[in-house]
């Protein structure tokens, strides 16, 4: 996700990126529960890894600059 997205207004409020991430964790657990397809399990893993990078680990620090609309 690019930081212009990050400063999308939906993101900002930060029980959204949480239940984001915990409907991932849901989906994983459900595939590895079922015994799903490894295929399913890696997607699942990858989209889990990629939320909590993106909304957690690399999340700008503080009020984000702009009201998050794109500039013409």
């Amino acid at each position: 996700m690019a930081a212009s997205e990050q400063r999308h207004p939906f993101y900002k409020p930060l029980w959204r990126r949480v239940a984001i991430v915990a409907v991932i964790v849901f989906w994983l657990a459900v595939e590895l529960h079922q015994g799903g397809s490894s295929v399913w399990v890696a997607i699942s893993t990858g989209m889990l890894v990629y939320a909590v990078y993106t909304f957690f680990l690399t999340w700008p620090k503080g009020d984000p600059p702009g009201d998050g609309t794109p500039k013409a």
